[in-house]
């Protein structure tokens, strides 16, 4: 009997973790679809819309402070948004799990917009399931390609520039 109680015991258990992890994760984006939504304030306290940034290619980059290769990625994407800067082209750094100093503190390395999801309302809706985590967005707002883990400036570059609209400038 004692075996039964134990058992019972772990069934309930396993069943209870697997409905939370359920409940708790949005299904993935597929390539082709309109991204989530995300609008959160940047590290000024402005509010940034992606949706606002129609017509450009947007890489939405989820990072944490305290990821290795989150930190290992930065100068490399700033390499690439200064290399597009003013064109067809946008990175969103979305902090998650960090404490805003700790975010306002690594600020004066990353030059493109950084975005505080404190609250976890993107990580949620994007479906992130680690760091780092980039999504890319085409000028109509679909997702075209997630890449997980840490990614090479030129990784990034080769991604986006079949992205990129005909009529935006050459860089």
């Amino acid at each position: 009997m004692r075996n039964w109680t134990k058992l019972a015991i772990l069934a309930v258990a396993a069943l209870l973790v697997t409905q939370l992890l359920l409940r708790k994760s949005a299904p993935p984006v597929a390539s082709g679809e309109p991204s989530p939504p995300l609008v959160l304030p940047d590290l000024a306290g402005r509010s940034v819309d992606l949706a606002a940034l129609r017509g450009k290619v947007v890489a939405v980059n989820f990072w944490a402070t305290w990821c290795g290769p989150c930190r290992e990625e930065i100068p490399e994407f700033a390499e690439v948004w200064r290399a597009h800067r003013g064109r067809c082209f946008e990175i969103l750094g979305v902090a998650e799990e960090s404490a805003r100093e700790d975010v306002l503190k690594m600020a004066p390395q990353i030059p493109y917009p950084v975005l505080l999801d404190e609250r976890a309302e993107a990580l949620e809706l994007w479906n992130v399931q680690g760091y780092p985590r980039t999504y890319l967005v085409d000028a109509e707002g679909k997702l075209r390609q997630t890449f997980e883990g840490g990614m090479r400036g030129a990784e990034l570059e080769e991604a986006i520039r079949p992205l990129l609209p005909a009529s935006c400038p050459e860089s």
